[in-house]
């Protein structure tokens, strides 16, 4: 695998399951040095140690991405680990608040809110002075097809990530100067542990109902959103800021 990462420092936060996983694995088998990020310290320690053995670099940081103060705290420990910031993928978030818009509880409401939209705010607002610091850099941010779409009984979820493309636009646009580009995921179905127990009573059905979703007839892997995510925070994305862009399976083409 190449070495496009050679001495790049990034910062993944969701990092110990599902795509943030996948693309740590991926980003530091290409050079960088990884910074990880999550709640779990046993999982995230488990992951630094394979990431290790591979012949890669990583710490982990434990994080709760919802709450300012550990952004900022978690921009500020990459920094002193590695003495710079190079990119970062914002990657927490979930559904958490599901049902009809009239059912759905205001604390819940904000809850889903601060998972999925805030915590790429504060992702932001500390990651972008720290890349400023090391002459540019790049942010992917994750978004959802729902980001673009509408579904039933997801009004909380779809409305944060609605919110994640237009803060990823504007933010792009306060940035694009000062050599710093940032992007959004449209991602569809993705087969995470996530996906395997929220959509049928067995991991298989939830897996063929989630499949059967999207026009190529199946979901994503999360080596494949890596591999996209790992494109957008190259050199070889460098003309790309502002964009949503989909990798969906065709979800949100028709």
């Amino acid at each position: 695998m190449s070495a496009r990462f050679a001495e790049k420092v990034i910062l993944i936060t969701g990092a110990t399951s599902g795509m943030g996983r996948a693309a740590a694995e991926r980003i530091a088998a290409e050079g960088a040095k990884v910074v990880l990020a999550a709640r779990g310290k046993e999982a995230g320690d488990a992951m630094v140690a394979g990431i290790r053995a591979a012949g890669g670099e990583a710490t982990f940081v434990p994080a709760d991405v919802t709450v300012e103060a550990e952004a900022a705290g978690l921009v500020r420990q990459a920094v002193e680990q590695y003495g710079r910031l190079d990119g970062a993928f914002n990657n927490v978030g979930a559904a958490t608040a599901i049902g009809p818009v009239t059912e759905i509880d205001g604390d819940a409401w904000h809850a889903d809110l601060a998972l999925n939209l805030s915590s790429v705010f504060f992702g932001l607002k500390h990651q972008i002075p720290a890349l400023r610091t090391s002459g540019g850099g790049a942010i992917v941010n994750n978004a959802s097809v729902l980001g673009v779409t509408g579904q039933a009984g997801m009004a909380s979820y779809s409305a944060a990530k609605h919110g994640v493309i237009g803060l990823t636009r504007s933010a792009a646009l306060d940035t694009a100067a000062t050599g710093i580009r940032i992007n959004a995921l449209i991602t569809g179905g993705v087969d995470t542990p996530l996906t395997r127990a929220n959509l049928g009573p067995t991991p298989e059905e939830s897996l063929r109902a989630a499949a059967a979703m999207h026009p190529l007839g199946r979901i994503a892997q999360p080596d494949e959103i890596a591999a996209f995510v790992a494109f957008l925070l190259s050199d070889e994305a460098r003309f790309t800021t502002g964009a949503a862009l989909a990798i969906d399976g065709g979800m949100t083409a028709g």
